[in-house]
């Protein structure tokens, strides 16, 4: 059986996790630096939320999810969606073994294909050069990204205050946040995120942000209205969060988060692209790595 794309199904999702995990795994090891830790493959508990999450994308834009499947299964896997005028690359991943053989291409046009009528476009991308270079040829913008890892020097923590647990009843703030700092809302994200996630707030009469932490109690998305209000959320996710912290997807417009990470003892090192369209990095805004 020649390789077939199709829309990707819901009772497709474990086996697509299963083609994400392996095809991110062999990047991981592939580019492992020598001071990196060893690449570990999904917990339960991170593989339960790509599920849920790549079905959510599946019920909200069955035309941006797609799978290449031939005679021993599925061998690659993409999930896009549009959120208003924006439109976001999430998950992209082929087969290590099936790399190289035209598959990949045509999958990612089947998910370009559903954001044509978008004026925006973001997708965060790994190093690889392959995958960099496909971007750049689709018209994308990439702009290199930053990450601080380490052991939280909680003596540095400053009084925290004016944040608090969030809830259902700060979507239209959130949405409208998004819009301010990305150019648009992340609408029923917002419902996925508040179902698998912690939400802290801050709005008050000087500014107002929000910070998800992810599974594993690292920041998973902020956007506020000004640094001051960033600043204040990013600590409070840091004082709220493991001893050991990540704080990923760092760009250039957004140096408020090097300060804060390096004031909490944190290291600093590069980690891939965010690819960007008809936009500028979003500031003050730290993405998510698939919802954007």
């Amino acid at each position: 059986m020649n390789p077939v794309i199709r829309p990707m199904r819901p009772e497709d999702v474990p086996a697509a996790e299963r083609v994400s995990d392996e095809g991110f795994f062999e990047l991981d090891t592939r580019l492992q630096r020598a001071s990196d830790p060893a690449p570990q493959r999904r917990s339960d508990r991170h593989r339960q939320v790509w599920i849920e999450r790549t079905r959510h994308l599946v019920g909200t834009d069955p035309g941006g999810c797609w799978v290449v499947e031939d005679g021993s299964g599925l061998v690659g896997m993409v999930t896009s969606f549009r959120r208003e005028t924006l439109w976001c690359l999430a998950t992209y991943a082929v087969l290590p073994g099936r790399q190289g053989q035209g598959i990949g291409k045509p999958l990612l046009a089947a998910a370009l294909d559903h954001g044509r009528a978008c004026t925006r476009g973001m997708l965060s991308a790994s190093s690889d050069a392959k995958a960099v270079r496909i971007y750049r040829q689709v018209g994308f913008d990439l702009h290199p990204q930053m990450a601080l890892t380490g052991a939280v020097d909680r003596s540095a923590i400053p009084v925290i205050e004016k944040v608090r647990d969030g809830g259902t009843g700060d979507v239209e703030l959130m949405d409208s946040l998004d819009r301010a700092t990305r150019g648009a809302a992340h609408g029923p994200d917002h419902e996925l995120m508040l179902r698998t996630w912690r939400l802290l707030v801050s709005d008050t009469s000087t500014g107002s942000g929000y910070v998800y932490l992810n599974e594993r109690g690292q920041v998973g998305l902020l956007a506020a209205s000004n640094r001051r209000t960033a600043v204040r959320l990013l600590w409070a996710a840091l004082a709220e969060g493991p001893e050991r912290a990540t704080v990923p997807h760092v760009t250039g417009a957004n140096q408020w988060v090097l300060d804060v990470g390096f004031a909490a003892r944190l290291t600093l090192h590069t980690e891939g692209f965010l690819g960007l369209r008809g936009m500028k990095p979003p500031a003050p805004y730290v993405h998510n790595g698939a919802l954007l």
